[in-house]
């Protein structure tokens, strides 16, 4: 299975800048102070920003639902015993090794609202992650210790 996801926005992501929009155009029309103004245009302008930077949703390319992401990082010695959990139980992962080494990456996509979850391993080579695993699809249900 190739699943490919891109970023794009979350409904977090614009209330985000627009509330911030919304905010700085309030405070510039308001007749107070310059220094409100001034504030004004900041939160304006940090707005505009992060409407073109922030980007923490994903979407399915083949199907257009929206996903949310997790990562954990484990040590190197946990590459065999993630994939296979991955196959058959993946939330018999040992969640105590988390953070204890970057050297593998477990991605996690999921859509509470379908219940779909999507399971990747990665593997550090110099410069980035490769995936060393193939893409697992799982009900969000059967993942529900790796989402905390």
């Amino acid at each position: 299975m190739e699943k490919t996801f891109i970023r794009v926005r979350s409904a977090k992501d614009i209330t985000i800048f627009a509330s911030l929009i919304v905010l700085g155009s309030v405070l510039v029309a308001l007749p107070t102070s310059t220094s409100v103004n001034i504030t004004g245009f900041f939160l304006i302008f940090a707005g505009i920003i992060l409407a073109l930077v922030l980007k923490t949703g994903y979407k399915d390319m083949e199907t257009g639902e929206k996903y949310q992401k997790k990562e954990h990082y484990f040590p190197q010695s946990m590459n065999a015993p993630i994939v296979s959990c991955l196959q058959s139980k993946p939330d018999s992962i040992d969640m105590g090794e988390v953070e204890k080494g970057n050297a593998v990456k477990l991605e996690i996509y999921y859509n509470r609202s379908t219940g779909k979850a999507y399971l990747q391993l990665f593997e550090y080579i110099p410069y980035k992650y490769e995936p060393c695993s193939r893409m697992y699809e799982h009900e969000v249900s059967n993942i529900g210790r790796l989402l905390k």
